[in-house]
């Protein structure tokens, strides 16, 4: 980043004396304030926030209801450890989401504080619900920074750097996406050959999937896929792992997107936008399989944290008693619409739109230029010079991935793609 005389350039200049270099920041950004999907920087400039914290703004920055409960837990206590003096928040989420969360059986909920703790105890879970050992993930999945989630990670840079060995009884088979040769019936002959040749299916705990690929480039798994899945995890006595931390809460039209395919997990893994901003994440599924762990087993000191826990009980009333899903169904429709006229007007440089509901991508053809950004980088750096902030994702970067709060305004989403076009136009242009 290129420090300049203003006050963003003077923070620039601290975090680069200050800060690991390993932390990578997508924008030269640093906000001072903000509110719905409205951002505003440390000097004065306002932007239309299309990334959403990585997809944990679901309901905007600073829903007032959602505040006014962060605000009233506040003034009660912060914390205590629920593993030392249990709090009736922490059992009211769990209520809820064992509720809302898909399949007519008996279910109980975990709650952690970040995504990749819930996808590291869910296969923990998986463990101690079958005794076996290994687990299934996906190529271009993202489940998370630590060292389980990440050995099941199937995106190595940037990830994966240098960082080995990785957890044993980790394996890999080819996620179901047709343009790169796997359609539904490859993807599981794969699956299947995994299972002759490198793990058998009787010492396998867990598969665990994305319903839609998130660092992955927005690749919705089919739900022809899903449905057999779910038929192999029953005959090979597999607990199935549904991870919807960029997926959940919305962002594709129903709370979680695997409701869409007909398919009930085992368990469902969640972060990101269950609290309105506040840290939390968890596990939820069958209460026999959760509950194959003894006692101690399970925790963590911030889990499911006081306030964590009362923004998630005021975001749960908004989903549960609002119209926060018919709006992102809504806001489906149209950002596909402008994604498409996009992809309509630059047929040459755009491969694809594609996602579920409102977890929306558009992917550019070409190479990185001298400075070593792709395409799409380029893109979204040009954007934000016209006042949207967004992300890429995808193999080297080459999509834009859509994460606006689904609460935003048509105006606000006017304006976001005012932006993206003209990013676009400067970039494809020329």
């Amino acid at each position: 980043m290129q420090a300049t005389t203003t006050r963003t350039g003077e923070l620039i200049d601290r975090r680069n004396r200050a800060v690991a270099r390993g932390v990578s920041s997508a924008l030269p950004l640093f906000v001072a304030r903000a509110k719905g999907a409205r951002l505003w920087d440390v000097d004065g400039r306002e932007l239309i926030d299309f990334a959403g914290g990585l997809g944990v703004m679901n309901l905007g920055h600073g829903h007032p209801e959602v505040a006014g409960a962060i605000r009233a837990q506040l003034e009660a206590f912060t914390h205590t450890c629920f593993q030392v003096a249990m709090y009736e928040g922490y059992v009211a989420v769990a209520e809820r989401l064992n509720a809302l969360a898909p399949g007519d059986f008996e279910k109980k909920t975990l709650l952690l504080t970040t995504g990749a703790e819930a996808t590291e105890n869910a296969v923990k879970i998986a463990r101690g619900a079958t005794g076996r050992p290994a687990v299934v993930g996906f190529s271009y999945g993202y489940h998370g920074r630590t060292l389980l989630a990440l050995s099941m990670t199937g995106k190595v840079a940037p990830y994966k750097q240098r960082f080995g060995p990785f957890a044993p009884e980790v394996y890999q088979a080819p996620f179901p996406d047709a343009r790169r040769g796997y359609d539904t019936d490859r993807a599981l002959a794969a699956l299947e050959e995994l299972f002759e040749t490198r793990v058998a299916a009787a010492q396998v705990a867990a598969i665990i999937i994305e319903p839609v690929l998130g660092e992955g480039g927005f690749v919705p798994a089919p739900f022809g896929f899903l449905r057999a899945l779910r038929g192999l995890a029953d005959r090979h006595g597999i607990v199935l792992i549904a991870d919807e931390i960029q997926t959940g809460f919305g962002r594709t039209g129903t709370l979680f997107a695997i409701e869409q395919a007909g398919v009930v997990p085992d368990l469902i893994t969640f972060a990101k936008s269950v609290a309105g901003g506040i840290p939390l994440a968890g596990v939820v599924g069958r209460a026999e399989i959760v509950d194959a762990v003894d006692p101690g087993g399970l925790g963590g000191t911030f889990a499911g944290n006081p306030l964590a826990c009362a923004a998630a009980l005021a975001t749960l009333d908004l989903f549960e008693h609002g119209d926060v899903l018919e709006r992102a169904r809504t806001l489906g429709v149209t950002i596909r619409a402008r994604l498409a006229a996009l992809a309509a007007k630059y047929p040459q440089d755009v491969t694809d739109v594609r996602g579920l509901g409102a977890m929306l991508a558009i992917e550019f053809r070409g190479g990185a230029d001298a400075s070593g950004k792709s395409v799409a980088q380029r893109v979204v750096a040009a954007a934000f010079e016209r006042g949207v902030v967004l992300l890429t994702a995808g193999p080297n970067a080459n999509t834009v991935r859509i994460l606006v709060p689904l609460l935003a305004s048509d105006d606000e989403l006017a304006l976001g793609f005012e932006a993206l076009e003209s990013g676009c136009e400067r970039v494809l242009s020329s």
